[in-house]
């Protein structure tokens, strides 16, 4: 079977197809007509498809708003008016990807702390400071909450600040490479206020609107996976206060083979926000929320993941992560440019970004995990790492 879910979440179903079943949605790409559909079936399976048959499926599918069309497009707008009106951001995944009741969402995180993958449970704070910023994963908790806990567990021994600039990886598309909101993160932990004076400081340093996309941080998970765990850290009423940022894609640079930089959007924005942190006198913190490799069957490769090649995979994940351990944004973006990134690093703008911004000497590995699943002989790779 093959699963379908809208990553706008404008459906909130998930569709199971059978093989014959994804074949003839394939073909809903606005290029075939229904007597085309019906042939290509006939050709690829031997039987004929009814139309009767056809039209049923795709009046479920827009039914459950998986088709282009008026249906669709409402319901879009429905969803987008309601987050502009809204005061907050409301944890979207409570309860599905993490628990939602408060005391069962602590006891889950505490496990990932102390198990046997994880760092340890929390002791006192050390009260030490010098850390700048972290890189942590964004994959689900179930396979990479322990690869969290090793950069926020840095954060609560040796982070001084109240402030949080998160770059979130945007996983549907923008039209700008970077996104903001000035609404509050809930969390089933309690509540993250955004820094509304550093967002408009960093707005009015750049002539795009970086509002222009903010619908799309109302499905995004990269951005709350971080909020939940920093309420963990500094429960209520310890006031915290955060900067969203979600980054799009950097591929034009990579199809150029030239510096994210040479981009005048990217290089305005980032800018703009060295500015702004400046202007303000704000110690911040900052939070890449990035994973990295997306390779196997499951992300269109031809061929699955061996045993083999997890461990020349983890070699250049590593060396890749050396750039950024030693600040140098510009060789992390070039060591996945020039292989046209083959590895699929969903993290790198968000990781670009905060090299470029962050003024810290030098970076460690904390730890380095590949969540492996065996039936698409498929993985994700994601780090922890801190900034000094």
């Amino acid at each position: 079977m093959l699963c379908l879910q809208d990553p706008l979440n404008v459906s909130e179903k998930a569709l199971f197809l059978s093989p014959p079943l994804y074949f003839i949605v394939s073909l809903f790409d606005g290029r075939h007509s229904i007597l085309d559909i019906q042939a290509e079936y006939m050709r690829r399976f031997g039987g004929f498809l009814y139309t009767e048959k056809l039209q049923e499926i795709v009046t479920q599918l827009d039914e459950a708003l998986f088709l282009e069309g008026n249906r669709f497009q409402v319901a879009l707008r429905q969803k987008e008016e309601s987050f502009k009106k809204g005061l907050f951001r409301e944890a979207t995944f409570a309860g599905k990807s993490y628990e939602g009741n408060p005391d069962q969402l602590k006891a889950q995180l505490e496990g990932y702390f102390k198990g046997t993958d994880g760092p340890g449970p929390l002791g006192d704070r050390k009260g030490t400071k010098g850390l700048k910023g972290i890189v942590a994963p964004h994959i689900d908790f179930q396979r990479g909450g322990f690869c969290y806990t090793f950069a926020h567990r840095e954060i609560w021994e040796r982070n001084s600040s109240h402030c949080f600039v998160i770059f979130g990886t945007a996983h549907a598309p923008i039209g700008n490479p970077f996104s903001l909101t000035r609404k509050d993160f809930i969390t089933p932990l309690g509540t993250l206020n955004v820094d509304g004076a550093l967002v408009d400081a960093i707005q009015s340093r750049t002539p795009d609107d970086l509002f222009k996309d903010e619908g799309v941080h109302r499905s995004e998970h990269s951005i709350e996976f971080q909020c939940v765990f920093l309420r963990y850290l500094y429960p209520e009423p310890i006031p915290l206060t955060i900067v969203p940022i979600l980054s799009g894609s950097f591929h034009e640079a990579m199809e150029r083979g030239i510096s994210p930089m040479e981009l005048r959007p990217i290089r305005q924005f980032i800018e703009a926000l060295q500015e702004a942190i400046s202007s303000l006198g704000r110690e911040v913190c900052y939070i890449a929320s990035a994973d990295l490799a997306h390779m196997g069957l499951q992300f269109g490769d031809r061929e699955g993941v061996s045993e083999y090649g997890l461990r020349v995979l983890s070699q250049e994940d590593q060396e890749m992560l050396e750039y950024a351990k030693k600040m140098d944004g510009e060789g992390f973006f070039s060591s996945i440019s020039k292989e046209g990134d083959r590895r699929r690093i969903c993290g790198v703008p968000a990781i670009y970004t905060m090299l470029k911004v962050m003024k810290a000497k030098e970076g460690k590995l904390l730890k380095y995990g590949q969540a492996f699943t065996p039936e698409t002989q498929s993985v994700v790779t994601f780090a922890s790492l801190a900034f000094y």
